[in-house]
């Protein structure tokens, strides 16, 4: 699929338990989370057509931003080292030792860290800010925080048209900065319906973030903001024990921060019959399994 980042075929399993017989709803989910060993889930498709643009600029070194547990750091550090690429973290907040387990595995990949205070790092999309990146670090390939430019966008797409050979109503995926959301939109074009599950708080603003990726204006889609559970990387004890009794019962592992927050979302509307008996779910697990 790529003559970059290797990509391992992940399989479709269906979900069936008593929720999903009293629903009346078929429950897939493809777990994308087995595509690579730690360029996972979405990561790996948003980071595709970007390290492919590195490569063809000549770029030796990434430098991307992102939290002191992001999936995106954790994936980024991996994808440069695997392919050669020197790697350089943005990480917002203090310097904390010891460092936890995904920042030790991203400076175990050679990714070099830079700390920047919470109120430096709002200043990541300003071009002030990036040069004096450039003169303190050189020459870099940037790489927003999170992956979301318009590679990750084509990167989603595509794995959106894989998904086109399966039967299935509603589309569920996990969303923190949109990319994903709207690549998947634009690969649909209309068809289907796409639910996205905010893991932000107060995180309505993200209808404007997947908006500005679209070609048009589509109505098959809309973010469902009720199943944060507190916010980004925050969670409660319902969420917990939600991930648990799932994975016992289907020997799924599920991350606290996304796809859990997600799965936890799409049982709470099955209970509440707000999908129509008969149809299919095919929700997406988007990795970050790292998270847990």
């Amino acid at each position: 699929m790529s003559d970059l980042l290797s990509y391992h075929p992940t399989p479709l399993l269906e979900i069936t338990d008593s929720i999903t017989e009293s629903a009346g709803i078929r429950l897939l989910i493809k777990r994308e989370d087995l595509n690579h060993p730690h360029v996972s889930g979405n990561k790996w498709w948003k980071l595709k057509y970007n390290l492919k643009e590195a490569a063809r600029l000549g770029k030796k070194t990434l430098l991307t931003f992102g939290g002191a547990y992001s999936n995106h750091i954790y994936s980024t550090a991996a994808a440069a080292h695997e392919l050669g690429f020197e790697s350089m973290g943005i990480i917002r907040g203090e310097e904390t030792f010891p460092l936890n387990s995904t920042l030790s595995f991203a400076k175990s990949c050679g990714m070099k860290l830079h700390y920047v205070s919470r109120e430096k790092y709002k200043s990541k999309t300003d071009e002030s800010f990036l040069l004096e990146l450039k003169s303190l670090f050189g020459d870099f390939y940037l790489i927003p925080e999170g992956g979301t430019n318009e590679h990750a966008i084509a990167g989603v797409k595509e794995f959106g048209e894989s998904l086109k050979e399966i039967s299935f109503n509603y589309l569920c995926v996990p969303v923190g900065t949109g990319g994903t959301m709207s690549g998947l939109v634009e690969s649909f074009k209309g068809e289907k319906s796409l639910i996205g599950f905010s893991v932000l708080k107060n995180g309505s603003f993200l209808n404007d973030e997947v908006s500005h990726w679209l070609s048009k204006e589509y109505s098959n889609w809309h973010l469902e903001t009720d199943y944060h559970f507190g916010g980004y990387a925050k969670t409660t004890p319902h969420l917990l024990n939600f991930i648990k009794d799932f994975e016992t019962h289907h020997n799924i592992p599920l991350d606290p921060i996304y796809t859990g927050k997600m799965m936890a979302g799409i049982y709470a509307m099955m209970g509440e019959q707000q999908f129509k008996k008969g149809s299919t779910i095919l929700a997406i697990h988007t990795g970050g399994l790292q998270g847990r």
